[in-house]
């Protein structure tokens, strides 16, 4: 692909985000394009963002489970960045019409209170540099289909990093907790849907170890010549699968000790 190309494609997924109106298939667009067209095209989302007024909050892991990797044929998690619109307070409602198909997944968030980068990031480092964690729940939606059409042709991971890893919005829950309080591993949550459990996880589902987690994206942005940044928000990944969220749907992710989300969908 050619730096026009991403631009172009970008451009599209600005304007499916818009106006809810999804777009086809970059990978059936664009054949041949691989990671670095992908994370090239989220690098001018970025831009174009900026350019509008938009400020970076954080960044999301996806891909984190040997499951969600098996499904899209990547060994590899992917990333995207938080932007301020897409903060959410626990207990609010998301309006009519924000998202085009919102899902969400339970995850726990890291807060930075220093800068973290380079190559050669350790858990040592994370540890280190982040204030607390806490329970949280990330909004997903998609501006590309799922699925093609007339083909039957699914999405590629590369298409879902184009679009921004399928980011859309972070919520955290109100409780916060020194990174070294719990053993993340076995931080597990209870998500139900309009009361109705639908799914359950640990955190181990997260490359084992969320703090981990955290390591891969500092190593993966110093590639890129970005770091993490003080006060930001770092989703490390899910450890269960997307819930769908349609109109009307209210969600509760019941973390135990160590918290609660809530999330609702008018």
């Amino acid at each position: 692909m050619t730096p026009q190309d991403h631009s172009t494609a970008a451009q599209d997924l600005l304007r499916a985000e818009q106006t809810g109106k999804q777009i086809g298939l970059l990978t059936q667009r664009f054949p041949d394009m691989g990671m670095d067209d992908a994370y090239a095209i989220q690098n001018a989302i970025y831009r174009a963002k900026l350019a509008q007024g938009r400020s970076v909050v954080g960044w999301k892991i996806g891909l984190t489970s040997k499951a969600m990797q098996n499904a899209l044929n990547i060994d590899i998690p992917d990333s995207g960045i938080l932007f301020d619109d897409m903060v959410f307070e626990t207990g609010s409602t998301v309006p009519k019409q924000r998202f085009i198909q919102p899902r969400i997944e339970a995850e726990i968030a890291f807060v930075m209170k220093s800068a973290i980068g380079g190559t050669e990031v350790t858990r040592e480092d994370v540890i280190d540099a982040t204030d607390y964690v806490a329970p949280s729940i990330e909004i997903l939606d998609t501006r590309i289909v799922r699925v093609d059409a007339k083909t039957g042709k699914t999405r590629t991971v590369f298409d879902t990093i184009s679009d921004n890893a399928a980011n859309a919005g972070v919520v955290l829950g109100d409780q916060k907790h020194a990174v070294d309080a719990f053993d993340l591993r076995w931080i597990g949550a209870i998500t139900a849907r309009n009361g109705d459990v639908e799914e359950t996880g640990l955190g181990a589902g997260v490359l084992n170890d969320p703090v981990e987690s955290v390591v891969w994206l500092a190593r993966r942005m110093a590639g890129y010549g970005q770091s993490i940044e003080p006060g930001q928000i770092i989703l490390s990944g899910s450890f269960i699968r997307p819930v769908e969220c349609p109109s009307g749907t209210k969600i509760h992710a019941d973390f135990g000790s160590f918290g609660s989300v809530d999330i609702a969908f008018a």
